[in-house]
């Protein structure tokens, strides 16, 4: 009988510390905001990061795409000239951004290039927006070079220029070829926000260590705040596989 009791009240102990945990991790003082508002930033950058990172990735993908088609016809004239040299900016560009960590181009980004700016969420969102522009690019060049060449052919035939053809015929088949690719750039892109911290952006990383620094309790906060980042990344996982069953079901019919 007194082991049992005994085996209850250590049961009891570890509930009631776990509650203390909890309540003083984030309910004391409303800390449970320092999660909510680095959720919000965490998301915001991420996104606005991303449409960024598709338009830089789509343009220097389109130009490597032109030039390497365009060369085996032998480029001349002013506009091969333009082609050419706007093609060794992308290559310079492919090869710094993804040469050098995503950390070093934050703090460049923020104490170098961007200085002056009090914006600490502009300075995210251009620095991971340029940074995911670069893997974005070889992604979707990929995803062109995949389409046969007899799509442009038969875009050209009809009168299209070749920026229409793109646009209207390769660039559509593209995307769905493209797809998982992408949603996996948005998963790195979520987690490396996570250094945010770095240039003191309150995103959900720092909202978790601040919470840590005031509670000296280390593991709940780091755990909920690792909780958090698996749940959105299921949740993107989810999202990818419904649409590639779409994208499937509309190509069968």
């Amino acid at each position: 009988m007194l082991q049992i009791l005994q085996e209850g009240d250590s049961k009891m102990t570890i509930w009631d510390n776990l509650k203390q945990k909890i309540i003083s991790c984030f309910i004391e003082e409303q800390r449970y905001m320092y999660i909510v508002k680095g959720l919000q930033t965490t998301i915001l950058v991420t996104i606005l990061a991303l449409l960024l990172g598709l338009v830089i990735g789509i343009l220097v993908a389109v130009v490597r795409t032109a030039h390497d088609q365009m060369a085996k016809k032998k480029l001349s004239g002013i506009s091969g000239a333009v082609l050419k040299i706007i093609n060794a900016i992308c290559e310079v560009y492919l090869t710094v951004i993804r040469g050098t960590p995503a950390m070093v181009q934050l703090l460049l980004m923020f104490f170098v290039f961007m200085a002056s700016s009090n914006n600490k969420v502009l300075v995210a969102v251009l620095t991971f927006g340029i940074n995911s522009g670069a893997y974005v690019a070889e992604i979707f060049r990929s995803g062109i070079m995949s389409i046969d060449i007899g799509q442009m052919e038969a875009g050209r035939s009809l009168g299209l220029s070749y920026a229409k053809t793109m646009q209207k015929i390769i660039l559509p088949q593209a995307i769905k070829n493209v797809l998982p690719a992408l949603v996996n750039e948005m998963i790195t892109l979520l987690k490396e926000t996570s250094i945010c911290g770095y240039i003191g952006l309150n995103e959900l990383t720092r909202g978790g260590d601040i919470i840590r620094g005031i509670t000296f309790e280390a593991l709940t906060p780091l755990l909920v705040v690792a909780l958090i980042y698996l749940i959105i990344v299921m949740f993107f996982t989810w999202v990818m596989g419904k649409l590639e069953r779409r994208l499937r079901e509309s190509d069968n019919r």
